[in-house]
């Protein structure tokens, strides 16, 4: 879904294995063999790791680290609670949550780099100030666990984007006082992989101990916390930095468009699934990064962190409200359609998976627009009469000719703001109705 609830099809004859979203590393040094990661964002991390409790097995059976040894996985622990039972989805959890503790310890080069440790229970100085986050996003069947940092006593969390995208609704913890709050969302970056959220009715929280002052060299011993596994209590991991101002870039994942994360800080330690927006501690203790990637190939581990500065650059700007090309602020306006791919593949831009595959254009999909392959249930599109097969044709007289025209049309648009569509039905016949555009999920 793009930041304007325009629910872009995933091309028809895209494979299945594009639910891995492919990263390329930073280069490795000539006569090195070519190492190509798959890093997994979508809200369907878990299920792409493994979509049954057997394959969860599979992945506690080879010493906890099967699905690190080729693919980047998602820093977001995903369940899906229409495709996964509850039993399913706690056993997967926990195969998760035991990568850390088992990993270095599998004979077959799946282990953690050389020079990481095991993980072990977060101590309280690393707990303060860092919070879990579990986010609902309904219009998937999903619910996403990620970590976050507080940036001010009275509630501001700094975290990934990835961690809330395409979230309704956000359950934050402090893991210190064992406290749980609902969380709006201030702004995001989708660009920077970045999100501010502000929790409601907090105060006196005790803030995460942020370095902005240290200045971060190859070799430098860290410590990676995050929520891994999802299973909202915090584990550490230690390791040094590997290297500094990597760049990765990542393929596309279903309907997710692909993007590329730059100045990112490369370490062994074993940064796992549900980590994403946990801090990197520094050898003092002190917070240098964000947990946001890992990737795994061979015997070398990999994990990637946004360096703070640069992260609390651009909560700063969201903080501001200073909307941007690549920030938004607050929650998008949301149309409720989901946009089938045209003949050419085009699907828009700006994308992420709401409502998941479905089947291919239909009834007008030789007229010019953006034909509708489904609509949300309750949605503002469904209460105007479009339907599965429409194609709609423009926005407020200004023609649409194609899924990112709509996207575009809809871009400066605000929730409760009325819009005009019209668009051609199966029959053939053209109308036009008012819609109010209501809050969507996050960007």
């Amino acid at each position: 879904m793009d930041e304007h609830g325009v629910i872009p099809e995933p091309n028809a004859d895209e494979s299945a294995s594009t639910t891995n979203r492919n990263v390329t590393a930073p280069q490795p040094a000539p006569g090195t063999p070519p190492n190509r990661p798959t890093r997994h964002l979508s809200k369907r991390a878990l299920i792409a790791i493994g979509v049954t409790a057997a394959a969860a097995l599979c992945i506690g059976s080879v010493g906890g680290t099967w699905a690190l040894t080729s693919t980047l996985t998602s820093l977001q622990a995903q369940a899906s609670s229409n495709a996964l039972a509850e039993k399913e989805r706690n056993a997967l959890e926990k195969a998760l949550a035991q990568q850390r503790a088992q990993s270095g310890q599998s004979s077959d080069g799946s282990g953690s780099a050389s020079g990481a440790a095991s993980g072990t229970s977060a101590t309280a100085a690393q707990s303060a100030g860092i919070v879990t986050i579990t986010s609902q996003m309904p219009y998937q069947g999903e619910e996403g666990a990620g970590t976050g940092m507080v940036l001010t006593s009275s509630g501001e969390i700094l975290t990934n984007n990835h961690v809330v995208e395409d979230s309704t609704s956000l359950t934050v913890t402090v893991v210190s006082t064992g406290q749980s709050y609902s969380a709006t969302v201030v702004g995001t970056d989708l660009t920077d992989d970045i999100a501010v959220l502000q929790l409601s009715n907090a105060s006196g929280l005790t803030t995460a101990k942020i370095d902005t002052g240290n200045t971060v060299a190859t070799g430098d011993g860290v410590t990676a916390v995050g929520n891994a596994g999802g299973t909202g209590s915090l584990t550490a991991a230690t390791g040094t930095v590997a290297a500094l101002d990597q760049t990765i870039t990542t393929q596309s994942e279903a309907t997710a468009v692909s993007e590329t994360l730059n100045g990112l800080i490369e370490t062994n330690a074993d940064i796992l699934a549900g980590d994403s927006g946990g801090p990197l501690y520094d050898a003092n203790g002190g917070i240098i990064g964000i947990d946001t990637a890992a990737s795994s190939g061979g015997s070398q581990t990999a994990g990637f962190a946004i360096p703070i500065n640069s992260a609390l650059g651009i909560a700063q700007q969201i903080e501001a409200g200073a909307a941007s090309s690549t920030v938004t602020i607050g929650y998008p306006a949301f149309l409720g359609v989901e946009v089938a791919a045209t003949p050419t593949g085009e699907t828009g831009s700006g994308t992420a998976s709401g409502l998941g595959q479905l089947g291919g254009s239909t009834g007008t999909a030789s007229i010019a627009g953006a034909p509708i392959a489904d609509v949300v249930s309750g949605g503002p599109a469904e209460a105007a009469g479009l339907v599965a097969g429409d194609t709609i044709t423009a926005v407020d007289g200004a023609a649409i000719t194609s899924a990112s025209d709509l996207t575009a049309a809809l871009k400066n648009d605000k929730p409760g703001q009325s819009v005009s569509i019209t668009w051609t039905d199966s029959a053939g016949q053209s109308q036009t109705a008012t819609v109010t555009l209501t809050q969507g999920p996050a960007a």
